[in-house]
């Protein structure tokens, strides 16, 4: 049983993995995508200017960027077994507030929300999978029955 579960974490991981790498290959589109959903919170505003003062980049590509690396690295860790609870909780915190934002299927009619309820539900599974591996005891099993003899 331990090998199906180390090829399902492995396979899972591809998902985030190529989904990071193309997010940081076409950092402008992902911007674009970024901005065209996601609305900086007033309050956050002054520290946004900042940070696009200090780094030369608008808020939206340094959106895009931390997307693409966090999706990239907590999917190689998590193929890898390094640290795959933490990052299995990260992911799920991620894909709960992407999900939010980024696919609003109830202020949506028609095709649009229809295909957006799809990503939602699809992105369930996937916090679904994350708390998974999220719970998978790594403590080696043995035959004994459970309290002792």
């Amino acid at each position: 049983m331990p090998a199906f579960i180390i090829v399902g974490r492995i396979l899972f991981s591809v998902l985030f993995i190529v989904s990071g790498a193309s997010k940081l290959f076409d950092i402008a589109a992902t911007a674009d995508g970024i901005a065209s959903k996601v609305v900086i919170p007033s309050a956050l505003m002054g520290f946004t200017t900042q940070l696009e003062g200090l780094t030369g980049m608008p808020t939206a590509h340094m959106l895009a960027i931390a997307v693409g690396v966090l999706e990239l690295v907590c999917g190689v860790f998590i193929a890898l077994n390094l640290g795959a609870r933490f990052f299995s909780w990260v992911l799920a915190v991620f894909i709960v507030v992407a999900t939010f934002s980024y696919h609003d299927f109830w202020n949506q009619a028609g095709l649009e929300s229809t295909n957006n309820l799809i990503h939602a539900l699809k992105n369930l599974s996937l916090v679904g999978a994350l708390f998974i591996i999220a719970g998978i005891d790594r403590r080696p099993q043995t035959s004994e029955p459970a309290g002792g003899v």
